[in-house]
């Protein structure tokens, strides 16, 4: 009750909170389930479980798996969670575990010698979906209604020359609802966003604004609080301090999206996240710095110069962040 009566003012501060992760991996993936349970992974294998806060993390690597750059967790629980490794054709793939990270069970890999998988989501414990580069000139995507035991590849359009996405945090895939899913793509001439309202079946792709002047500037992160309000970040990884054209906003459910009308992230951001239960409120973060907003994406103001990769919020608003060298942050709000 605290935490909403806090925000109910609407006057706060925002500030990280730096946790002991015992790895100097670099991490990228990030699940937050619950005020006391979250899961983050990384480089040669790595994998971290807290189940009281924070206050305690354990870091392990995946036996088998110690040259795997795990990109992506999705987790339930803090007993049942799913690996997404990014790399060249077999070096992409997924494990699961239903005992908290002692057995891990490798349930897919990517089947394409040239593919790379960026992202994995899921809806439910059945219902899953995972994103790669595209393949043979189109994004491939594969779906599992089985909890990652069996997976189908599904038709997408047609990628634009230089398109891809990009594997930062593992959130330029995301899902909502059911069966609602988007994901944002980069590379020079491209920075767009394709959505699916049946599972992935079937596939619509919106133009936005962000930056799209080299391969490596685009959209890196998409977050959605409902159906149709959602918000994209990226810009360009190479210059992380350039605040140029690096956030958009959707009303629509990413038909249509427009750069934010007042002031925008103060560089380039990899990964975005609403508040739960504060549905104006968002979190973004970068290797050159984090952004709050109060009132949707329309206006960003900094507050931290702290490099973080990704950003998860679990459903009760508690909040962490990952980034470089096994850093990881835990949200403070105070009264300002």
């Amino acid at each position: 009750m605290a935490f909403l009566i806090l925000f109910a003012a609407s006057v706060f501060a925002v500030s990280w909170t730096p946790q002991q992760s015992n790895t100097t991996a670099s991490l990228r993936g990030l699940q937050a389930v619950s005020a006391r349970v979250a899961w983050a992974s990384g480089t040669n294998g790595t994998f971290l479980l807290t189940t009281d806060g924070g206050a305690h993390w354990r870091a392990a690597v995946v036996p088998g798996a110690e040259s795997l750059d795990f990109r992506t967790v999705v987790a339930f629980d803090a007993t049942t969670a799913y690996l997404a490794s990014s790399g060249e054709g077999s070096l992409s793939r997924i494990y699961k575990t239903n005992d908290g990270g002692a057995h891990w069970q490798l349930v897919f890999t990517n089947p394409d010698r040239t593919g790379f998988f960026d992202a994995l989501a899921f809806w439910n414990h059945g219902r899953g979906i995972v994103l790669g580069d595209p393949v043979n000139g189109r994004f491939a995507v594969f779906t599992t209604g089985d909890g990652g035991n069996s997976w189908q590849r599904q038709n997408t359009p047609a990628a634009l020359r230089d398109e891809g996405a990009f594997a930062a945090s593992g959130t330029c895939l995301t899902v909502h609802g059911s069966r609602s899913v988007w994901f944002g793509t980069g590379g020079t001439g491209a920075a767009r966003v394709f959505r699916s309202r049946d599972g992935g079946l079937s596939w619509q792709i919106s133009e936005t604004p962000i930056r799209n002047d080299s391969k490596s500037a685009g959209i890196f992160s998409l977050a959605f609080r409902d159906d149709l309000h959602g918000e994209a970040v990226g810009g360009d990884y190479q210059k992380p301090s350039e605040a140029v054209r690096n956030s958009a906003i959707t009303d629509d459910g990413g038909k249509n999206w427009a750069g934010p009308p007042r002031s925008a992230l103060k560089g380039y951001r990899s990964a975005v996240t609403f508040i739960p239960g504060l549905k104006n409120t968002l979190i973004a973060v970068g290797t050159s710095g984090s952004d709050v907003s109060r009132d949707g994406g329309q206006s960003w103001d900094s507050f931290s110069s702290m490099s973080f990769n990704s950003v998860s919020a679990a459903p009760d608003g508690t909040i962490w962040a990952v980034g470089p060298h096994g850093a990881i942050g835990k949200l403070t709000i105070s009264s300002h």
